[in-house]
């Protein structure tokens, strides 16, 4: 069975990109459609789920927020520890990404969910959507990529494939929540309408638990990469990505990492879950607008080549498209798109091409001695000073 719908915005993925885009065109007032793979948006998760700040106005809905942040340990490879204030949330990402598409919906949006588009006419704007009701023939007038790194939206328009580095994560129980970094009780961070305060008792319209710190340990183990714990209450998502050019296998390095922590008696034996994927390390496309099309989040090559992080780049960048994409087509402002892509750019560009030099200077080290070398470390990681004078 084969339908035919007309509708102005399409958007193609349902992260926090997708999200943010369709709730900001439909609030506009069009007419949205976004798909969605999955059959159930956030899952699996592929994340390790940490927000910072700004985004807490997203954290309110109901099972979102887990853990507040305060700082971060980051591990030498002299084994000396750095603390620094790194203050953020840790969330559900799947009910993060479920509740930006729930408000969506509820503005007017349709969700198709474990749907697939399978074929892509820009020329035309037309897009060919395998759905649970059969094939959906969408004819757009905006269309927004939000369909991660491996984007068949750039795939169909002949666009180059972005760099990646690789990523595996573990979810573990917590054993010395306690022992890492409490912090004394900081002030309430509020949204509106609801309290983020450590002293709140629930974890959804509550406010988590006691602020706590997340680790880091930078290591020539971790080439291209690093490894990572982060609390989540009970429990703690312990990860690390690699460029595997340089012959690393993230499972592997993940499972010593796992059963060193475990000797050490802070996290558990349990893996509760693992998830993985694909990292975009490039930096923006060359072009972020291709006529009628719009790429934001990790399709656009939103995260950064540093840390892993893309959260609230993909929000930030998936509400400009939905924004730019009402201006366009409903204020008939001929330069929206445009506008959209050098507002991306004036905001992001900067912080994430010194991120791909810092990648670029790294792999210098990567393999020899020099990696063993705390300063070169530093000098690769943007929790320290010298990561913005080299």
């Amino acid at each position: 069975m084969e339908s035919r719908q007309q509708v102005d915005v399409l958007i193609v993925g349902l992260g926090p990109a997708g999200g943010a885009a369709a709730l900001a065109a439909a609030q506009a007032g069009l007419r949205v459609a976004a798909v969605e793979r999955k059959k159930e948006i956030g899952v699996p998760v592929q994340c390790a789920e940490f927000i910072p700040l700004p985004l807490a106005c997203h954290a309110q809905a109901e099972g979102v927020l887990r853990q507040r942040i305060r700082g971060m340990n980051t591990h030498l490879p002299s084994g000396h520890v750095d603390k620094s204030e790194s203050p953020g949330l840790m969330v559900d990402r799947a009910a993060f990404d479920r509740a930006l598409a729930r408000q969506a919906e509820e503005n007017g949006a349709q969700l198709h969910l474990n749907s697939r588009l399978v074929e892509l006419d820009a020329t035309n704007s037309v897009a060919m959507v395998v759905s649970p009701q059969g094939r959906i023939c969408f004819d757009y007038r905006v269309l927004v990529a939000a369909d991660g790194p491996y984007s068949f939206v750039a795939r169909s328009l002949g666009l180059p494939r972005q760099e990646m580095a690789y990523a595996r994560q573990y979810t573990v129980p917590l054993l010395e929540a306690d022992k890492l970094s409490p912090s004394p009780q900081p002030s309430p961070v509020k949204g509106e309408g609801v309290s983020l305060s450590p002293r709140g008792r629930g974890l959804g319209r509550g406010g988590g638990l006691k602020a706590t710190c997340a680790e880091i340990w930078l290591s020539p183990d971790y080439p291209g990469g690093y490894a990572w714990l982060f609390p989540r209450g009970g429990v703690a998502n312990l990860g690390l990505g690699v460029d595997k050019r340089f012959g690393a296998n993230p499972k592997a390095l993940l499972d010593v990492l796992h059963r060193r922590l475990v000797s050490e008696g802070r996290v558990g034996e349990t893996i509760l879950r693992r998830t993985g994927g694909a990292i975009p390390v490039g930096g923006l496309r060359s072009n972020l607008v291709a006529g009628n099309v719009l790429f934001v989040g990790d399709a656009a090559g939103l995260t950064h080549p540093i840390t892993g992080a893309g959260i609230a780049a993909a929000v930030a960048s998936g509400e400009r498209a939905g924004q730019a994409a009402a201006a366009w087509l409903l204020e008939r402002d001929g330069n929206a798109l445009m506008e959209f892509e050098e507002g991306i750019r004036d905001q992001f560009d900067a912080s994430l091409q010194r991120a791909v030099a810092r990648r670029a200077w790294l792999n210098q080290y990567w393999q020899t001695p020099a990696a063993h070398d705390d300063l070169i470390q530093r000098r690769g990681w943007i929790a320290f000073p010298e990561y913005f004078t080299l």
